[in-house]
C-alpha cells in the first residue's frame, strides 16, 4: 500500500475542515481556572497531496487557544517534526510518494520559518524522523519503502546527502517503517515497522553515518506496531499497535541493545468493536502516565505507568474525527489532538493531579491536519 492509498485507507480527506469551532469562551473560562498559561509557537503539519490541508502552518498560541493559522509556501506533506538542540533549525518530512523529501528550515525567528534546503529521504512517504542526540544526523522512516535513512547535518542545520539507507523485509506483505528514534542514552537507535510486525535495534557509527543491525524484536502477526515511546527511567519501552488497539510492554536494556517483549494492555475499554487504529503515543514528564490516541472511536487514552505496569485508566472523545496525533503542551496542562478526517486541531485540559484529560474546550480548523509540534 503506498503513503497516498495508505493515506486515503486512513481517511486523511474525508470531511477535512468541516469542524466548528468550539467556542472562544469555553477555551477562555477553562484558561482561567488554570490560572496563567505561557503562550508560544506552534507548528501544524497536514496533507497536500490529494488531500485538503495546507503543508506546513504557523500558529501562535494564546492561553490555551491556537490562533488562525500563516502558511509556511513551499512545503509540502508536512507530517512529522524534530527541532537541533539549539532550537535554531526545524526538520519536517515532506511525505511525498513515490518520492520523499526532508527539509531543514530556519527558525531564528519562531514564527517565521525560512527554507534552508530539502534532500531526498531515498524512499517514499517518509512518515517520520527524529534528530540524532549526536546532532550530527537526522533519522527517517520511509513508510511506502519500508527504508531507513541516515540524513547528516551540515553547515548552517542544511542537511546533506544521505549516508545510509537500511530496508526492512516483512515475513508477509511489504515492510512500513513508521518510527524511528534513538534511545535515551544515545547509543543505540530503534525503527518501528508497521508492515514487518517488527522493533529493529541498529548501532549507529557517528564518525561516518552508517547502520548497522543489532537485533529484531517480532511481535505476533497482524499487531501493526506504529510508535514507541520510553519510559522516564530508559529501561522500558511502550509500543503502540495500530492493527491491533494494544500497547506491548517491553523491557530496554542499553548495556546490550537488548528489547523484550513482557506484556501486552489494550489501548480501548473490554468490548469495543468496529474500527480500532491506534495513532500517537506520549508519556508525561513525570512519568507516570501515557496517553494514546485511538482513531474509530475517536478517543484519547490515558494509561497509568509503573515501569513494566501499564494500566489503561480512562478513556474521552477528542472533539474530533480520526485522532492521529496528541502532544502535551511544554507546561503540561493541555493536549493538543490533530483530527485528520474532521481537520481540526482540538485542546483539551489536563488536571495535573490525576493526569486525566478534560472534555474539548476548543478547535482550530486545519484540513488533512496531521500533527502539532510546539517551538
Amino acid at each position: 500500500m503506498t503513503g497516498l492509498s495508505r493515506r486515503t485507507f486512513l481517511g486523511a480527506a474525508a470531511g477535512a475542515g468541516a469542524a466548528t469551532v468550539l467556542g472562544a469562551q469555553a477555551a477562555a473560562a477553562v484558561t482561567t481556572s488554570k490560572g496563567c498559561i505561557v503562550g508560544g509557537t506552534a507548528y501544524i503539519g497536514s496533507y497536500t497531496s490529494g488531500a485538503t490541508g495546507h503543508g506546513l502552518d504557523v500558529s501562535v498560541r494564546t492561553g490555551a487557544t491556537l490562533g488562525p493559522v500563516r502558511t509556511v509556501p513551499g512545503i509540502t506533506d508536512t507530517s512529522w517534526f524534530d527541532r537541533s538542540a539549539d532550537g535554531k533549525t526545524l526538520y519536517v518530512t515532506n511525505e511525498g510518494d513515490p518520492a520523499g523529501y526532508v527539509s531543514a528550515l530556519n527558525v531564528a525567528d519562531a514564527t517565521k520559518p525560512k527554507l534552508l534546503n530539502k534532500v531526498s529521504s531515498k524512499g517514499g512517504a517518509p512518515t517520520h524522523l527524529s534528530v540524532h542526540s549526536s546532532q550530527k544526523y537526522v533519522l527517517a522512516a520511509n513508510y511506502s519503502s519500508g527504508s531507513v535513512v541516515v540524513l547528516p547535518i551540515v553547515a548552517g542545520g542544511k542537511l546533506g546527502a544521505a549516508t545510509d539507507l537500511v530496508t526492512h523485509h516483512a515475513d508477509s506483505g511489504q515492510a512500513h517503517a513508521h518510527q524511528v528514534v534513538n534511545d535515551p542514552t544515545g547509543r543505540w537507535v530503534l525503527a518501528v515497522d508497521l508492515g514487518a510486525d517488527s522493533v529493529y535495534v541498529y548501532s549507529l557509527d557517528v564518525a561516518t553515518g552508517k547502520l548497522s543491525p543489532h537485533q529484531q524484536l517480532k511481535l505476533p502477526a497482524g499487531a501493526g506496531p506504529r510508535h514507541l515511546a520510553f519510559d522516564r527511567t530508559g529501561a522500558f519501552a511502550y509500543i503502540l499497535q495500530e492493527l491491533r488497539p494494544e500497547v506491548t510492554v517491553a523491557s530496554w536494556d542499553a548495556a546490550t541493545g537488548t528489547l523484550k517483549a513482557l506484556s501486552v494492555v489494550p489501548a480501548v475499554p473490554p468490548g469495543s468493536t468496529g474500527e480500532l487504529y491506534p495513532g500517537e503515543i506520549a508519556l508525561s514528564k513525570d512519568g507516570k502516565f501515557a496517553y494514546a490516541t485511538v482513531r474509530g472511536p475517536n478517543t484519547l487514552a490515558t494509561f497509568a505507568v509503573d515501569g513494566a505496569s501499564l494500566k489503561l485508566v480512562s478513556t474521552v472523545a477528542t472533539g474530533g474525527n480520526w485522532p492521529r496525533h496528541v502532544v502535551l503542551d511544554p507546561a503540561e496542562n493541555w493536549f493538543y489532538v490533530s483530527n485528520q478526517r474532521s481537520g481540526t486541531v482540538t485542546w483539551l485540559p489536563r488536571d495535573p493531579a490525576t493526569g486525566l484529560p478534560g472534555a474539548p474546550a476548543g478547535s482550530l480548523a486545519v484540513g488533512s491536519v496531521n500533527s502539532v509540534y510546539f517551538a
